[in-house]
């Protein structure tokens, strides 16, 4: 980060140089100068935003995962759309993806998926997607072109540290084992490799069949379940505190619309910010990078105006 601090300065210095040497009438040489001005606007806005990733977790890989919501067909669809966006949109930032879980629909898309996302600052990014997204299209599955409205729930959980002491008692979970889904050939087990674990006390449900052993399954489902329990305890001990916290990115109710993808207007709208953009083409490619760090930014705010009134008070 460092390095690529100085690298920005320097090129801003360069640039100061030239421009003194421009002249008012170098049109040409002066559209070039504003063009690699913004450009490391763009940058120097991503370094901003990752100073505000300071959180205990922000630093960690993350656990993401998508449910189809109602809208039958077209929801598991759209979960499937939104995997692949979130796939591109960690590719895009040189983070490594691995399919942890998924089961697909009977007629087309996913019903449920788990993606474990490998990279710095993975959750600390990503955080702010957990949420109901909707979607608003012609849907390709009716056979009237009719419009239909459909919901898909993200939840991202940071990958804990093994040091991290999570109790999970034997007497609290269930645990399953049933063959891997797929779509054939080498991705689908003829033996009970994958792992089902539910942990009564809360009914959070994990489960993993990326691994080729039942051991290695149930290992890695419970490292998910260590991470989801982790952020369902802190999440209860913050609506203990305050409910006003509540209001905050991020840390809202699981059940609220966070977002509207609009595909007949090429629009998304991020509900929390009032932010809209109309490139969803771009979006939907995996370029989430506006909506994130435009929420990191007006999170920020919110903490800023938080601590300002405590001081204030």
């Amino acid at each position: 980060t460092l390095k690529r601090f100085e690298e920005i300065k320097s090129s801003l210095e360069g640039l100061a140089e030239i421009l003194e040497e421009t002249g008012e009438t170098d049109l040409e040489n002066l559209a070039l100068l504003e063009e690699e001005l913004k450009n490391l606007q763009q940058e120097i806005n991503k370094l901003e935003v990752k100073t505000y990733l300071s959180g205990e977790m922000d630093s960690k890989n993350a656990f993401l995962t998508i449910q189809a919501g109602a809208g039958g067909t077209e929801a598991c669809d759209w979960a499937l759309m939104l995997m692949r966006m979130y796939t591109r949109w960690a590719q895009r930032h040189g983070f490594a993806v691995e399919v942890v879980d998924i089961t697909p629909d009977d007629v087309a898309g996913i019903k449920s998926a788990t993606l474990h996302i490998k990279g710095p600052y993975a959750y600390g990014y990503l955080r702010g997607e957990s949420g109901v997204h909707r979607l608003v299209r012609i849907s390709p599955f009716d056979a009237n072109k009719r419009r239909h409205t459909s919901f898909a729930s993200v939840q991202v959980v940071p990958e804990i540290d093994e040091e991290i002491e999570i109790e999970i008692r034997p007497e609290d979970i269930k645990i399953e084992t049933f063959r891997s889904s797929g779509a054939g050939g080498q991705y689908v087990n003829t033996t009970d490799t994958a792992v089902r674990i539910t942990h009564l006390p809360t009914g959070i449900v994990v489960q993993c069949q990326d691994e080729r052993s039942q051991f290695q399954n149930k290992q890695k489902a419970l490292k998910i379940l260590r991470a989801k329990l982790k952020q369902f305890y802190e999440e209860q001990k913050l609506k203990e505190l305050t409910e006003e916290r509540k209001k905050q990115v991020g840390h809202g109710d699981r059940s609220e619309k966070i977002r509207t993808y609009n595909f007949p207007q090429n629009r998304v709208t991020d509900h929390r910010i009032n932010l809209t953009l109309h490139k969803l083409d771009q979006v939907m490619e995996g370029k989430l990078d506006e909506l994130i760090e435009a929420l990191q930014q007006y999170e920020q705010q919110m903490k800023l105006k938080e601590l300002e009134e405590s001081l204030g008070g």
